[in-house]
């Protein structure tokens, strides 16, 4: 546990070249995870707009709760701009087979360095979670950085992956993709306070996280919009 990425970015004690690593294995990774027509229509246009709809659908009862109606606002329409304006972009990362049978749940508690670097617990239980486009997994962990406080962190990292892919065009979605992954941890961390089986006290912290990760989601947006 005390070698897990989550630990180790507490005590201050990850690297620039220990990301430039998680960085090259990842890209490899992805440059070998099985792709095909079926895995490429997960990155159509249809699944993305599914996956963010299915996201503020899913939140509406949580405004005045874990996310203010303003910035449940402006990061709806943040997304949905962003998909309607880079249609051909999104087609092309499917051309180009970038969408991938991926880890899909790519943050710092699911990264160990201890005889080298291990990764684990990837989605298994639901494809469309998983199968996505690279740049969203690379997103996902550069996200958690700056969750993390780490923005210098998460810039090397994301350096780090084009330079080992030369995924040129992830720089174009990172934001987008940032926003989509915050947002889903808003999302996911707001369901446990229905949990019954969560003590009052836990969802005290629980409800600091998710307002974190939405507000994190809303500067995503912020950034978006000015871009």
């Amino acid at each position: 546990q005390d070698r897990m990425m989550s630990a180790l970015l507490v005590r201050d004690r990850v690297t620039p070249e220990m990301l430039a690593s998680v960085a090259g294995k990842l890209a490899e990774f992805h440059n070998k995870a099985e792709t095909n027509a079926a895995i490429s229509a997960f990155g159509d246009l249809d699944t993305i707009r599914q996956n963010t709809a299915e996201n503020f659908e899913q939140t509406e009862k949580y405004i005045g709760v874990t996310i203010s109606e303003e910035k449940y606002r402006r990061i709806k329409v943040y997304t949905e701009d962003f998909i309607a304006q880079n249609g051909s972009l999104f087609r092309r990362r499917v051309s180009e087979g970038r969408i991938r049978d991926c880890h899909g749940d790519l943050h710092a508690a699911h990264i160990c360095f201890r005889d080298g670097i291990c990764i684990y617990d990837c989605i298994e239980f639901n494809d469309r979670f998983r199968y996505g486009d690279v740049a969203s997994e690379a997103a996902f962990l550069a996200m958690d950085l700056d969750h993390y406080g780490r923005t210098v962190l998460s810039g090397h990292f994301v350096d780090a992956y084009v330079d080992a892919s030369q995924d040129k065009e992830l720089q174009t979605l990172l934001n987008f993709y940032k926003c989509y992954r915050a947002y889903v941890r808003g999302k996911v961390e707001g369901f446990k306070l229905d949990d019954p089986h969560i003590a009052e006290t836990e969802k005290t912290k629980i409800l600091t996280v998710a307002r974190d990760y939405f507000e994190l989601a809303d500067s995503y947006s912020v950034q978006g919009e000015s871009v």
